[in-house]
């Protein structure tokens, strides 16, 4: 645990480059001046107001199918949101865990050297005035009974390594994801800097973390939003 840094992400990162981390090692912060999201958006937080870490693995899988790491993580994060709430937390592809239709966390997996790294910022004590953006939330807000951040990341990893550990040994996790996914049953448009945005049903993902939808694209990139 750190006090203050720039980015779990890219501290990890530079400790993994120079060959100083292994496998299993995890920074945790309790502020980051210049956090990331996914696509290089900023993840902005208060002091202490939420969960910010990274973790690095070296999986045995193929490495096409590292991409459904970040999807293994949403699982494990979900199952520990949920336990403090009265409903359940869900997934939005590709990687926001919501709490209705607000978001609550975001994981942001990177390839670095022979492994991954994966990032997660869960908003644990933000107050309505300290939300970024008026789409979010957090767990406090939202009532939840488990706000110590050192015992929610305990959870978590003790959840994700039962997870990655049956999933690297060749376990599929598809069904686990359909069933607490906002996304696939839903119509949404697919959103992608630059490109027509694509609209359709989203019935599945692939054993890559794929959004499939009705006609059977895979989008692997951007994002979505469920139409009404």
């Amino acid at each position: 645990m750190v006090d203050l840094t720039t980015s779990t992400q890219n501290d990890l990162a530079e400790l993994v480059n120079s060959s100083v981390a292994k496998t299993g090692e995890l920074i945790a912060a309790e502020f980051q001046s210049a956090g990331r999201g996914r696509l290089d958006r900023t993840f902005e937080a208060p002091p202490a107001s939420a969960l910010l870490f990274s973790f690095y693995l070296q999986p045995k899988r193929d490495r096409s199918d590292w991409s459904f790491i970040s999807c293994l993580a949403a699982i494990a994060m979900q199952e520990v949101i949920s336990e403090g709430l009265a409903d359940k937390a869900t997934l939005k592809w590709p990687n926001d865990i919501l709490i209705g239709e607000k978001k609550v966390a975001g994981l942001l997996a990177q390839q670095v050297g022979n492994g991954l790294i994966v990032g997660i910022g869960l908003n644990v004590a933000m107050s309505e005035a300290e939300l970024p953006v008026q789409t979010a939330t957090s767990l406090a807000i939202a009532g939840s009974s488990n706000l110590d951040r050192n015992q929610l990341l305990a959870e978590f990893l003790n959840r994700f390594e039962g997870v990655f550990t049956q999933w690297d040994s060749g376990m599929n996790f598809l069904d686990n994801y359909r069933q607490i996914s906002s996304t696939i049953g839903q119509d949404v448009r697919v959103e992608v800097t630059g490109r027509v945005p694509i609209e359709g049903k989203a019935v599945a993902i692939s054993a890559q973390g794929a959004l499939i939808l009705s006609d059977g694209f895979e989008v692997n990139v951007g994002d979505v939003v469920h139409l009404r």
